[in-house]
């Protein structure tokens, strides 16, 4: 689909596009609205992404993040590789749910959080996208490289994987 796409139905390769694209990054920037309406991001470690257009984070129930879903739960996600990139757009809630904790919880989530998926402070931020952009240039930073410089030497410029997707 393109910007100018009006088709309300979920776009199916375009998400599918999404999920390889978000499966192949780990750390993600989630941002937020704080209470004055500034714009906050926080890196996030992804913790699973079902494409049915949602991803979830374990995190502190004490965190200004938490603090601003609450008040507002518009969120965007946003992954960034070399040569790729995806911007999440949805809606977060915040889920106090032990055994959902174990299920993500590990290693890499245990050298941040303290006192495992049964510490009350610990919880999952869950974000159901409802939209999604991205931008994917295949094969890598040679390639990304060469099609640079054929840009410049044809003054046409380079369009990479670019599409809008629906997820509702």
């Amino acid at each position: 689909m393109t910007e100018h796409d009006t088709d309300p139905r979920p776009d199916d390769a375009g998400a599918a596009k999404v999920t390889e694209l978000v499966r192949g990054v780990r750390i993600a920037m989630l941002t937020t609205v704080a209470p004055d309406g500034r714009l906050m991001s926080h890196p996030m470690a992804t913790q699973d992404v079902d494409f049915d257009g949602t991803v979830r984070f374990v995190s502190e129930r004490a965190s200004h993040k938490v603090a601003h879903i609450e008040a507002n739960p518009q969120v965007n996600v946003a992954y960034s590789s070399s040569g790729s990139w995806v911007s999440l757009s949805g809606t977060a809630r915040i889920i106090s749910d032990p055994a959902l904790l174990a299920k993500y919880w590990d290693t890499f989530t245990d050298a941040w959080l303290e006192g495992g998926p049964e510490n009350p402070d610990n919880i999952v931020i869950e974000v159901d996208s409802t939209s999604a952009e991205y931008w994917d240039s295949p094969g890598g930073k040679v390639v990304q490289v060469l099609n640079l410089v054929k840009a410049k030497a044809t003054g046409k410029r380079y369009e990479g994987d670019n599409e809008r997707v629906d997820l509702l």
